[in-house]
């Protein structure tokens, strides 16, 4: 997650309540994504050490525990750059441009210049993220799901380029046969008529594959002339289905809208906010009969109210007999009742802001030794010993 300050409920709904509960299934890996931040917000980076604390310290109240999950700040590890440059010299340019968010990034966000190799990228710093600690699973939404093909794909021809080739168990006549065949084709090796020539193939066929181009070693594989040992496994997509949350204005709820409800707001604050945000926009006057499904602050019930409040609500509201002040009243009180214990939780923290920084230097020191024997495996793999 990118370090910019205090995290909304779209932020726990989006992703930490379900990051939450993988903690308990999977061996997590969380960092705060400063460098990512950069890739658009690299002219302001003022706040950038305060930032990261808040953020910590709201994952910390929303129940990541740091003794299930490892949390480590990305920066804080010049492996992740290495491996980031190591995959940008086999990774094609035209993969890059043709990732979806970047196009869309690059029409929405105008307010700055994002014409930078930064932010083309970073959906390939984020597969060094990724892949660095091997990961099998990344927890994301629909709209990220092609930044993990990419990074399957990048791991893919990564493998194929610095990856070995283990034989087949069984040395069968046909499968030999069929081997010197592809070496012979793929280092362009002639026979002459009348000479034999003698291969050893279990040694000669991996010095052939790594000596063949990237579309001989795939042919190779296809033809199941053997397996290749590669180095990253190809992670899939855990997708997460995350309820649309809205802001006070009925979008999406962002910091960037300045629509968002906080962890950290007070009661006061929370109903003060509840109060100006829009509802059902066809509901004109007290008395008219309105329509949950179209009313942003219904869409809060549905998500932190008792089930009985919500059956309420939706009753009520489409009779007219609870008005919308009433019905954000009691969206406030069912809120502020949810976001206590994590405010709750918190507050130690606040009290002693170095436990933070603490948790982050034993997460990045655990996530370190886990990136250096990823790395060493790497430059053995590249050559670079």
């Amino acid at each position: 997650m990118r370090p910019t300050g205090k995290l909304h409920l779209g932020n726990l709904v989006g992703a930490l309540q379900n990051w939450v509960k993988l903690q308990d299934e999977y061996e997590s890996y969380h960092f705060v994504a400063d460098w990512h931040m950069l890739t658009t917000g690299y002219e302001n980076t003022l706040s950038l050490r305060q930032d990261t604390w808040e953020m910590v310290a709201d994952w910390l109240a929303c129940g990541l525990d740091p003794h299930k999950a490892t949390f480590f700040i990305q920066s804080r590890l010049p492996e992740h750059a290495e491996l980031h440059l190591l995959f940008s010299m086999v990774t094609p340019l035209s993969w890059l441009e043709r990732i979806p968010t970047y196009k869309e990034q690059l029409a929405n966000i105008t307010d700055r210049d994002l014409h930078t190799y930064g932010f083309l990228g970073y959906p390939l710093l984020q597969a060094a993220d990724i892949l660095m600690y091997k990961a099998h699973a990344v927890p994301v939404g629909e709209d990220q799901v092609p930044h993990v093909e990419f990074t399957r794909e990048v791991a893919r021809r990564f493998n194929l380029v610095f990856g070995e080739l283990k034989l087949p168990k069984a040395e069968d006549s046909d499968w030999a046969g069929s081997a010197i065949t592809w070496a012979m084709e793929a280092l362009d090796i002639k026979v002459v008529p009348g000479k034999t020539i003698g291969f050893d193939i279990v040694n000669f066929l991996p010095v052939a594959f790594r000596r063949a181009s990237l579309e001989q070693r795939a042919e190779c594989l296809n033809q199941h002339l053997g397996e290749l040992r590669g180095i990253f496994p190809e992670p899939e997509a855990l997708l997460t289905s995350a309820p649309r949350l809205p802001g006070t204005d009925g979008r999406k709820m962002s910091k960037s809208y300045n629509n968002a409800i906080f962890l950290t707001d007070t009661p006061e604050v929370v109903s003060k906010k509840l109060a100006t945000m829009m509802t059902d926009p066809a509901r004109k006057r007290r008395s008219d009969p309105g329509n949950p499904d179209v009313c942003p602050v219904f869409d809060l019930h549905k998500v932190f109210s008792a089930p009985e409040t919500i059956e309420r609500v939706n009753r009520e509201c489409r009779t007219a007999e609870i008005g919308c002040v009433d019905c954000k009243k009691l969206a406030a009180g069912h809120l502020n009742a949810f976001l206590a214990p994590i405010q709750e939780r918190r507050r130690p923290f606040e009290q002693n802001p170095q436990e933070v920084w603490d948790i982050l230097e034993d997460g990045t020191r655990q996530a370190r030794a886990v990136a250096q024997a990823t790395m060493t495996e790497v430059r053995a793999a590249v050559k670079l010993t």
